[in-house]
């Protein structure tokens, strides 16, 4: 595979210490690549002095004559007012070709990307189709090579799942940033580490995102051996450094030398071992026996006219962890505040074991003050944390959630995203619980945090009800997963899969309804009033439906093939793109008028 862009001996420093330094890295066409780091470690910093965006404070970036390099930000912003037609031709402005390819281009990208209305205004859009216009933004330029920067942020699971694979079917290379293990599994045959544990900044291993923690746990262990190699030589020359005046005079200069460099040496393994860390998370339980801690019996909600969900009968014993599934607006917040008693159910009742004791992390961390500084949000009176039975000082305890001792008069809107979810949880884990009501407690964790905080989640005595798009927690963690399918039904499901199963096969008549604009319904079992001919006609539409659709998306990529080709050869593409849309729409014509007839 060919270089596209080539980083040589990259350094970029914040503060006495570099996130890295002399740093190289050669990026492929055709390269899926990972990038993980703790947060703060410099990854969205590479991604942009890879994008040229940012500059290095030393080193070169060379970009393939031609080549094109595009870079989907963390944070997606849009000019005001724009449609996300206007947003994808404003994208193209530059671009050498006539409008009709442009409008095609867009268009086509819209579609991929799952938009069905172009003049929609990219100002009422969720954040999660925000990520979605973002990635269409990159995607109508036709990348050689895609930086991506946490793409999956805003995005719910189906979501996730759409962008594994887009990606993993994608005629360009990429380097996503993310934490998100899942998800690396799914896209990455490439892992790169940004982390001031390794000497140069970073670490890169070809293989999976599991061969590369076998390959970095060997590599960190080497390391800790070597650390206590050089501790015993500094040991040793500090003695024969302390010997008398007499025998310093003998001393050879390149020895003491030596010594110095070895102390330096040292100081550096020191420091970059010390940061291979993971914040100290440990939620405590009451200890109560309680054998019923929460019992929900046919409760029901809904919200601005719509039901979220109704008759739902939930039970909740110590050792019962209980994963809400749904898309995003489906109602998995709101449930979880009804059974935390925050609001109210429409219907049904929820009774709570007498002297049940509760925590609560909201989605957002709404409860941090942003203003107090990163002391008083640790311990709000004195510098005493309990945790426990015994007492912490405050700085301590910040050590244990990674901060350093110049953070705690940084105000706490001051800290990232991830360090204010630590704040939070070191807030609520000085509350011994009986049960857990976590809601997004993962957005913004670096991957140690995650496993960290997955290990105190298991070893909970108590029960837990949360909310993640992290699959991997969800998978590890959840005895019980309850699906909201935002229209007020809700089932059980085994476990994630399972749940994402049976949202694809709800999806897939909806989808095409969509896209004709009809208000066609997913048949029920009971056949009236059909021939014989018309039954079996509607007992394979749903398959047939499912195939015009796959002739279409075949279409759709072929018209994406020639857009560059001559207008014959783009216009009987179309042709044929737009003949697969209109047998989609014939189709559902008809399955609405079978269904008529069943009906009548």
């Amino acid at each position: 595979m060919s270089v596209l862009l080539s980083a040589q001996s990259l350094s970029k420093s914040f503060g006495p210490k570099p996130l890295f330094a002399d740093l190289s890295l050669d990026l492929r066409a055709g390269e899926r690549l990972g990038l993980i780091g703790p947060n703060g470690a410099g990854k969205s910093t590479l991604l942009r002095l890879l994008a040229g965006i940012e500059d290095a404070d030393d080193g070169s970036r060379t970009a393939r004559r031609g080549a094109r390099i595009c870079y989907l930000a963390q944070v997606d912003a849009f000019p005001p007012g724009k449609s996300v037609r206007e947003i994808l031709l404003d994208a193209l402005a530059c671009e050498s070709i006539d409008d009709h390819h442009r409008e095609t281009r867009a268009a086509i990208t819209l579609t991929q990307v799952g938009f069905t209305d172009p003049d929609q205004l990219a100002d009422t859009l969720s954040g999660g189709w925000k990520k979605r216009l973002a990635l269409a933004r990159e995607l109508v330029l036709r990348p050689d090579f895609l930086l991506l920067d946490e793409p999956t942020n805003h995005l719910d699971l189906p979501g996730v799942i759409w962008l594994e694979r887009l990606l993993r079917a994608a005629n360009f290379g990429y380097l996503v940033a993310t934490h998100d293990r899942a998800f690396l599994r799914a896209v990455a045959d490439e892992i790169i580490e940004v982390s001031r544990a390794y000497p140069t900044g970073t670490y890169r291993v070809e293989g999976t995102y599991d061969q590369f923690v076998d390959r970095r746990e060997e590599f960190m262990e080497a390391q800790g051996r070597q650390q206590e190699a050089v501790a015993n030589q500094v040991r040793k020359e500090t003695e024969w450094l302390g010997r008398s005046e007499s025998a310093q005079r003998s001393k050879s200069r390149s020895r003491i030398q030596e010594a110095a460099t070895r102390r330096s040496e040292l100081a550096d393994l020191k420091y970059r071992n010390a940061s291979t860390g993971a914040a100290g998370i440990d939620f405590a339980g009451t200890g109560r026996n309680t054998r019923k801690l929460l019992t929900a019996k046919g409760i029901s909600k809904s919200l601005g006219g719509r039901d979220l969900f109704s008759g739902l009968d939930i039970a909740l014993t110590p050792g019962i962890k209980l994963g809400l599934l749904g898309a995003n607006g489906s109602g998995k917040s709101t449930l979880l505040r009804v059974l935390a008693g925050e609001m109210d159910t429409d219907t049904g009742s929820v009774a709570r074991a007498d002297g049940l004791r509760t925590v609560m992390f909201e989605q957002g961390r709404a409860a941090l003050d942003p203003d107090v500084p990163l002391r008083k949000a640790l311990c709000p009176n004195g510098d005493m944390v309990m945790f426990g039975d015994r007492p912490m000082h405050v700085a301590s305890w910040a050590t244990r959630f990674l901060f350093r001792p110049d953070q705690l008069n940084v105000a706490v809107g001051e800290l990232s995203g991830g360090e204010q979810a630590r704040v939070r949880i070191a807030q609520l884990m000085v509350r011994p619980a009986d049960l857990l009501f976590l809601d997004e407690p993962t957005n913004d964790l670096d991957i140690p945090a995650l496993e960290a905080l997955e290990d105190s989640l298991a070893d909970f005595p108590g029960a837990l009800v949360f909310v993640s798009h992290d699959r991997e927690m969800m998978d590890r963690l959840c005895t019980e997963v309850i699906g909201l399918d935002g229209k007020g039904g809700a089932d059980s499901y085994a476990d994630v899969s399972q749940w994402l199963s049976a949202m694809e096969r709800a999806a897939a008549p909806v989808k095409a309804e969509k896209s004709t604009n009809t208000t066609a319904s997913k048949p029920s079992t009971k056949a009236k009033k059909l021939s014989f001919k018309e039954q079996q006609e509607w007992d394979g539409m749903e398959g047939a439906i499912l195939n015009a659709e796959e002739a279409h998306a075949t279409r759709q990529a072929e018209v994406e093939r020639v857009s560059t080709a001559g207008h014959a050869i783009l216009a009987e593409a179309c042709r044929a793109m737009e003949e697969a849309q209109k047998k989609i729409e014939r189709l559902y014509a008809r399955w609405q008028e079978l269904e008529g007839k069943r009906s009548l």
